[in-house]
């Protein structure tokens, strides 16, 4: 890493266009590292590192004595800060590779079908639970020692197949905060996608989105649940909250305006719900980023 300013840290990544993937297996006290976003996808394994705080585009959390994510996308911003941990003995492992990876139509083989999907939802950052990590971290240790290059990446492969088809993994940032479009096969909910990121800063009636999807309210609440994985009022709220934390951090519009400009009714509902989904207050939020942002 090479600090050009105290304020801006340019990374020189150590992967060139002959290279597969970068590997670091480290040991370390504290995690100094800032705010930062790059191209290369990123797998990053933390071990006995209780009460460090994760943060990824506006995902906020404290993690427990395991973590592990998998990052794409070079505008997603992420951190791991030391916050409450006190642990001395902090394993981190690394692994990075080029989007381009998998050339040409590779990745769109039929055998790398769940591989796929997990890279395109990557792009909010994922976190995988513990019996994932459990039932992969001999791969993951045996990738830190391997030395054959051929076999190096034999394991590559299979430890992102085996992340891949846990099934089990959730996505970190919201769609908004991260400049993305959520995938899915249904059009009627795409059009409700559009519509709600169109009309997100007024109040939208699950009657008028039923409607547009020619659906009753009952069987849309149904179907959109089962299709996004979320109740229509909880991804409303997600919307809304990636619009306002991006608005905290790029403009110096008071709280109360960023509020009603993403369209929450009043201030006090504002807050309780921001504080709620991201563990810290709007302000908190605001002047966390604002000591810990560094162009990358």
């Amino acid at each position: 890493m090479n600090s050009l300013t105290s304020h801006i840290i340019r990374e020189i990544t150590p992967l060139s266009d002959k290279d597969c993937f970068y590997i670091v297996d480290r040991r370390k006290t504290e995690f100094t590292y800032p705010l930062h976003s790059h191209s290369e996808y990123e797998i990053n394994y933390i071990e006995n590192a209780e009460g460090l705080r994760r943060i990824v585009g506006d995902s906020v959390e404290v993690i427990g004595k395991y973590d592990l994510t998998l990052i794409a996308g070079s505008d997603l911003e992420h951190v791991w800060e030391q916050h409450k941990c006190v642990s001395k003995n902090i394993r981190e492992i690394t692994i990075q590779f080029s989007s381009d990876l998998f050339f040409g139509n590779f990745i769109h083989k039929n055998q790398f079908d769940s591989i796929r999907t997990m890279l395109i939802n990557a792009k909010k950052g994922v976190s995988f639970p513990m019996d994932t990590i459990m039932k992969n971290y001999h791969i993951l240790n045996q990738l830190a020692d391997e030395k054959e290059g051929f076999y190096a990446v034999i394991k590559f492969l299979t430890l992102l197949h085996e992340l891949s088809v846990s099934g089990n993994y959730r996505t970190l940032a919201s769609s908004s905060f991260a400049h993305i479009d959520d995938n899915s096969d249904s059009r009627r909910v795409l059009k409700i996608y559009e519509y709600i990121n169109t009309h997100y800063k007024n109040l939208i009636r699950l009657e008028d989105l039923a409607n547009l999807a020619g659906m009753t309210p009952v069987a849309f609440s149904r179907f959109f649940k089962l299709r996004s994985g979320k109740t229509v009022t909880d991804y409303i709220i997600d919307i809304r909250l990636g619009h306002a934390t991006r608005l905290l951090l790029d403009t110096t519009h008071s709280i109360s305006e960023i509020c009603y400009d993403c369209g929450f009714n009043n201030l006090s509902n504002f807050n309780r719900i921001f504080k709620k989904k991201k563990d810290c207050s709007p302000k908190e939020f605001r002047e966390n980023y604002k000591k810990t942002k560094t162009i990358i």
